[in-house]
């Protein structure tokens, strides 16, 4: 396309001049066109392993936490192999990454939660989509004390922990209301129960909400707390101080949780049976490293 630009009366001829526009758009044509090459590649996500033929499925929990690092390991180099997968475990920061990562398919699975507290984070995170596949194991988890050797003992008046989080605190609950010292209201839903929901105190027990680590590091100056035996194992506490420890109810047994859209996966349908198999129940009620912390699903 051109232009007549008008000339001066005394050179007496116009002079035409070529627009430059289809030029200048076609250029940045071309330049979107390479960043969209560049950026798009970076933009696309990977392939899940868990939808990879011969991936390594990593099943993650806590750092720190070394009898559910020890299941996985055992697994991985004894049971997997059976089923045809690579397992391989990683510990990570904290439980809303970890659940993401599940979540998202960045990891197959998770082992570090019950039913419950998944509840509680999906119910925080509409955004994950995760079930909670198979039972695993039963979680050491009991009534610890510095001061006192027996329940009968814990005096009027004592300060108890639970921890922190609504569904623990309701598990802490449902352990006294088990040893006697406290009744909560039969209405309610006692997996969910918290200290409104207390009708009896006898003693009358207070409570204090303590964090995992928190909670094992301050028991010198508590009467007693409810807490996870590999928190305290982990804190050097001897076993002597647990008091009270009944087997934990269905409800709180330790999930292996996967991430929904992949619950099709041949690769996460042979997770879930590898961790099954019944060579992880008999790990669990022999392995010395284990044994205290993680309890069998048949444990009394």
């Amino acid at each position: 396309m051109s232009e007549n630009v008008p000339a001066s009366d005394d050179h007496g001829f116009t002079v035409r001049r070529r627009k430059r526009w289809p030029w200048i758009v076609g250029a940045a044509v071309v330049v979107i066109a390479v960043a969209a090459a560049v950026v798009l590649p970076r933009l696309a996500p990977s392939a899940s392993a868990n939808d990879t033929e011969g991936a390594t499925l990593v099943v993650a929990t806590a750092e720190g936490n070394a009898a559910e690092e020890k299941l996985v390991e055992f697994i991985a180099e004894e049971v997997a192999p059976k089923y045809g997968i690579k397992v391989e475990f990683q510990g990570m920061s904290d439980s809303n990454t970890i659940n993401r990562a599940v979540s998202t398919g960045e990891i197959a699975a998770t082992v570090y939660q019950h039913k419950l507290w998944l509840g509680q984070v999906l119910e925080a995170n509409p955004d994950f989509r995760e079930t909670a596949a198979t039972p695993v194991f039963r979680w050491g988890f009991g009534l610890w004390s510095d001061k006192w050797k027996s329940v009968e003992e814990i005096p009027d008046g004592a300060n108890i922990s639970l921890y922190s989080d609504p569904a623990n605190e309701a598990q802490g609950l449902w352990l006294l209301e088990r040893a006697g010292l406290i009744t909560l209201d039969d209405g309610i839903d006692k997996w969910t129960a918290t200290q409104d929901d207390i009708v009896e105190n006898p003693k009358n027990l207070t409570f204090t909400l303590l964090d995992f680590a928190a909670q094992s590091r301050s028991l010198p100056d508590l009467d007693a707390a409810v807490g996870y035996t590999e928190y305290y194992q982990a804190a050097g506490i001897p076993i002597e101080k647990q008091i009270y420890a009944p087997a934990a109810p269905d409800e709180f047994a330790g999930q292996l949780t996967v991430g929904t859209d992949y619950l099709d996966s041949p690769n996460i349908k042979k997770l879930i049976a590898a961790f099954q198999d019944p060579a992880v129940q008999e790990f669990l009620a022999t392995d010395a490293d284990v044994k205290g912390n993680l309890l069998p699903l048949d444990a009394e």
